[in-house]
């Protein structure tokens, strides 16, 4: 499977003028990046009650789900999230990797579709 980097390095050698999105302009959409755990979030809503009794299972379950919340600069949100199926695999920096990709993903056919409507616009 192509890198970005590759796809666009072939993108460019080809000689593809045309309006369209990079990976440049999606970056350039992004206001802010958040990340935390779904253990984060339990924690946060139960405002620390509650949480000594979730079971072991359901702890460490919540520990190994990372999510990622990019905020657009048009203040619309995006999404993504990284489930860890074995506890002895999880490190906190990959699961906000794998996350941020997935919320990056969702932007793609948002920013195609502007694209698109402004090019229909324009004609």
């Amino acid at each position: 499977m192509k890198s970005d980097e590759a796809i666009e390095a072939e993108i460019v050698k080809k000689g593809k003028t045309a309006p369209r999105i990079t990976l440049a302009h999606i970056e350039a959409t992004i206001e802010s990046t958040h990340y935390f755990s779904a253990m984060n979030g339990v924690d946060a809503t139960l405002n620390g009650e509650g949480v000594a009794s979730l079971g072991d299972t359901s702890r460490q379950s919540l520990e190994l789900l990372t999510f990622c919340v990019i905020v657009l600069k048009n203040g619309f949100t995006v999404t993504g999230e990284s489930a860890c199926a074995s506890p002895e695999n999880f490190d906190p920096e990959i699961g906000k990797t794998i996350a941020l990709r997935k919320a990056m993903e969702k932007i793609w056919p948002l920013e195609g579709y502007l694209l698109r409507q402004r090019l229909i616009e324009e004609k």
